[in-house]
């Protein structure tokens, strides 16, 4: 059975013909086979219906691809995909148009089963996602070139204080660009988050799984800040919100038995008629919650580490439309409460209502243009994950949103251009950067060379605080001459230059004592003889 496991297909385009693929080699690699007997017939090399679905149905549970909550159910679906697509026909070598059955019909591969092509994508010169503004992008408003400075010191106390040459200062000038449009904020959220989902899904470009083209940056940002105090969307067109009578529903439901705000009597089996009136709802709609051109890219998440996968569909589910998102939030909030409820009479008298929910909702949230052949396997396992962890997969990310956020805050902000630099030195470099190995010589220098600025400052600052007394100043210049000598050593390189920073004042004379000095002042008293005349 260690082959059933598989190996798990990675997100990238074409992710659901690679998964088919793969699932034929495993059914075709393990399924046994034997010679049957039929209407006075043996057939060699074949099986049963009832034995092919047995099969494939604990392959597919035990395979990491699709997980333990396939049902024997969606198994016969599969099965009778493989016999329309010649994967396997009947042992008269029919195949098409039969229909497959859970029975002892007997079945039997063809010499070689169909595999779907996997289409190469010829490399593209740009990437797929928008290049991230910068701040040079943006027209520069003229700025005076002299910009009138309060001088903290003349040129002759500087020369003096620092005996350490700095060497010449580049010529620079302030540069402030206009105000960020909205129409450039948008880009940036676009940008930065089509980034941001491409380095969670660890692909090199994003074609094939997405089309940057189809997304609306306004749909990202209002998905952001246009929300209520829970996070759910609130929409401008309340036309495009479900109707009335469907959200009275979902509150019946969700918040069960105090959800019947209609008041109306309740009778055996009123939940379930509840319940019905949200699936039609539901299922009615022209084009699943997730859309058709986000199909691939939702199917690529489930190639990925769980970890991952919530962080990878918190970004892919900002790129929905905000009443698509609205309505898969709130779809997703009465799932969850309908598993969790107790209190709920059973909606179904076969399954329970964590399969119910799954089986009636997962095609209304995950689907394709185009028949796919694998779409019930991958909505299931997709809206099961949303399912449990549907806390957090809806939430913004908090680390795109503070991404952002610093990046329109850096745009916005005046900068200074040294002549023959480039202005926007922090952006202009890749979003990735790498290590180049040093030797630990190089080290050395770097660290010392990086740390000592910072020391230095920390000095002249000491030397220039004018609150300080001259007391606490002289300990503390003290206390740095024991830890940084050799700073210390090259600041004041002669006891004149360090004598300049104390000048000495004025010695007062003390006033004459006006009383006798005696000339053994500490010896013991002696007490003297007086002669009375």
């Amino acid at each position: 059975m260690a082959e059933m496991d598989g190996k798990m297909i990675g997100p990238g385009p074409y992710r659901a013909t690679k998964l088919w693929n793969e699932t034929i080699r495993l059914f075709r690699g393990g399924m046994p086979v034997r010679r049957h007997w039929a209407h006075f017939r043996s057939y060699d090399r074949s099986f049963t219906g009832t034995e092919a679905v047995d099969f494939l149905h604990e392959l597919l549970r035990q395979n990491q691809n699709f997980g333990p909550e396939v049902t024997r159910y969606q198994t016969l679906q599969l099965l009778r995909k493989f016999l329309k697509n010649h994967v396997i026909e009947d042992v008269k070598g029919r195949f098409g148009k039969e229909d497959f059955e859970d029975s002892g019909h007997l079945y039997r591969f063809p010499p070689q089963s169909p595999l779907k092509p996997v289409p190469v994508r010829p490399p593209r010169d740009q990437s797929s996602v928008p290049r991230i503004p910068r701040w040079d992008d943006f027209e520069e408003i003229s700025v005076p070139e002299k910009i009138p400075v309060k001088p903290l010191m003349n040129s002759e106390s500087w020369n003096k204080r620092h005996s350490i040459a700095i060497g010449e200062v580049p010529e620079c000038r302030l540069i402030r660009r206009r105000e960020l449009s909205p129409k450039h904020v948008d880009q940036i959220w676009k940008s930065m988050t089509l980034t941001h989902l491409q380095t969670v899904l660890g692909l090199q470009t994003l074609d094939g799984v997405l089309d940057a083209k189809l997304l609306s940056p306004k749909h990202i940002v209002h998905n952001v800040f246009g929300v209520n105090k829970q996070g759910i969307v609130v929409l401008k067109n309340k036309a495009e919100d479900l109707p009335h009578w469907v959200l009275s529903a979902m509150k019946c439901l969700a918040n069960w038995p105090n959800g019947n705000d209609i008041r109306q009597p309740m009778y055996p089996g009123f939940e379930r008629d509840v319940f019905r009136t949200v699936a039609e709802h539901f299922q009615r709609l022209r084009e699943p919650l997730l859309t058709f051109h986000l199909y691939e890219i939702f199917v690529s998440i489930l190639g990925l580490l769980q970890s991952v996968a919530v962080e990878a569909l918190q970004v892919c589910c900002l790129l929905l439309p905000p009443a698509n998102r609205r309505k898969l939030q709130l779809l997703m909030r009465l799932m969850a409460k309908v598993c969790a409820n107790p209190s709920l009479p059973a909606l179904n008298d076969t399954i329970g209502a964590r399969t119910l929910m799954v089986q009636t909702f997962s095609r209304c949230i995950l689907g394709s243009a185009d028949e796919v052949d694998l779409d019930e396997l991958l909505a299931t396992k997709l809206v099961m994950f949303m399912i449990d962890n549907h806390d957090s997969v809806l939430k913004v990310p908090s680390n795109l949103r503070k991404s952002v956020e610093e990046h329109l805050s850096h745009l916005r902000r005046a900068q200074i251009k040294y002549a023959g630099a480039d202005t926007d030195t922090t952006m202009a470099s890749p979003p990735h950067s790498f290590c180049r190995q040093i030797s630990s010589e190089e080290f050395e220098h770097q660290r010392v060379s990086g740390s000592q600025g910072a020391i230095v400052a920390l000095l002249e600052n000491i030397l220039q605080d004018k609150n300080m007394s001259i007391k606490d100043k002289k300990k503390k210049l003290k206390q740095f001459q024991r830890s940084h000598p050799d700073i210390y050593r090259r600041r004041f390189p002669t006891t004149e230059s360090e004598a300049a920073i104390f000048p000495e004042r004025p010695q007062r004379l003390k006033p004459q004592l006006m009383f006798l000095t005696l000339k053994k002042p500490f010896q013991p008293f002696q007490r003297s003889w007086s002669f009375r005349a």
